[in-house]
């Protein structure tokens, strides 16, 4: 029989969430550059209200508030944002959950695009100037900064080493930068005001969501409620992501910040449960009224650590799993082994069968029988 080995294309594991909002960011942009093409003049700026949000003409079209975040509109952009949703988002949908990361994209889009277009709005209001109301709000920018936000969160202490060791930087300072590089490119023609505000907003608002309001899985070691909600440890606290010489400036303004949140109920405090949660105090009790104690930066690192090695985890057994399946799908054929020697003694073949045993008997006993036998066994 003949087996017939085929060679199956290389599968991309994708979680569903990730997959989704790939193929809407490239089915908007072929679309919006199928649009501009089609519609393109040398003298006139083409603008389309309903697949992007631009303040004076998207209000008939509420979709936009969202959807404009995967629309880029060349092709260095959609290459950025393509690598991010693919390695950011398939790396947090593992870490968390498909619904947590919707969740996170959606809060991650509709906020900074509905702050941007009031602050638009504003500007028009004060300076009466109609470019502000054209400007287009578009592209994954604040998607971007909210994944560096989220690696922060999840690993604080991690160290990335650029230019053979020359530049070490770690995650949390990575924010900060990538607001200073779109701050700098807008002030040449490859991006607008619009992409500095989209930046800076979606900074506020990942970090917002994640301090303060995304569901956390309850430490099973430790009597906690299953309705946590936010990160209170140090490690991501708001001056983390400032340099040092500012930190005190920064964490003194974040405080009183907060405290008129707390004032206004916009926030709530942290309670005891999420204070040890995340500095993983196993000594804590939930009938406890007393404080825990602190943990150490360290210990949150490795909490930190241990979600992003889970994760890594998860990927090497798809990827085994995917393995599996192809080389189950191609048997190799069985090899032959020769017939392992018996301990017992010779095998049934060998041994000597009860007719021959019979003749040899007659043939020592009779010796003229011997001619005998020899005829009947030629004439045989």
């Amino acid at each position: 029989m003949l087996n017939i080995i085929t060679a199956m294309p290389p599968r991309i594991n994708l979680p569903p969430v990730t997959r989704i909002s790939l193929f809407a960011l490239g089915l908007q942009s072929v679309l919006s550059a199928a649009i501009r093409y089609r519609q393109w003049t040398a003298h006139s700026e083409i603008v389309i209200p309903y697949l992007n949000l631009i303040p004076q003409l998207s209000l008939v079209y509420p979709w936009t508030f969202v959807t404009t975040t995967l629309v880029e509109s060349n092709i260095f952009n959609f290459s950025i944002a393509a690598l991010t949703l693919y390695h950011g988002g398939r790396y947090l949908e593992r870490a968390w959950s498909s619904r947590e990361l919707a969740k996170f994209l959606l809060v991650t889009s509709l906020i900074p695009n509905a702050l941007c277009f009031a602050t638009l709005i504003l500007f028009f209001t004060f300076t009466r100037n109609e470019r502000w109301t054209l400007m287009t709000i578009a592209g994954t920018i604040s998607l971007q900064i909210s994944f560096l936000v989220a690696f922060s969160q999840l690993v604080p202490a991690h160290t990335v080493t650029l230019f053979r060791g020359i530049l070490s930087l770690r995650v949390p300072r990575f924010p900060l930068l990538y607001i200073g590089v779109v701050t700098a490119l807008c002030l040449t023609p490859m991006l607008t005001t619009v992409s500095f505000l989209l930046a800076v907003y979606g900074f506020i608002t990942s970090w917002t969501y994640l301090r303060f309001y995304k569901a956390v899985f309850p430490d099973l070691d430790q009597s906690q409620t299953s309705s946590l909600r936010g990160d209170a440890s140090e490690t991501f606290a708001f001056a983390e992501f400032f340099p040092g010489p500012v930190r005190p400036v920064v964490a003194g303004i974040s405080e009183n910040v907060f405290n008129m949140l707390v004032a206004m109920r916009v926030c709530t405090p942290f309670t005891q449960d999420h204070i040890s949660a995340a500095r993983g105090d196993n000594a804590f009790s939930h009938h406890s009224h007393q404080r825990g104690a602190p943990g150490s930066a360290r210990a949150e690192a490795e909490r930190r650590r241990a979600l992003a090695l889970k994760a890594l985890d998860q990927r090497l057994h798809a990827a085994t799993a995917g393995a599996a399946a192809r080389a189950s799908s191609n048997p190799a054929p069985p090899a032959v082994q020769p017939p392992a020697p018996s301990a017992t003694g010779p095998t049934v073949q060998t041994q000597p069968q009860a007719n021959t045993q019979k003749t040899m008997t007659a043939q020592t006993g009779e010796p003229g029988s011997s001619s005998d036998n020899d005829g009947s066994r030629s004439s045989t």
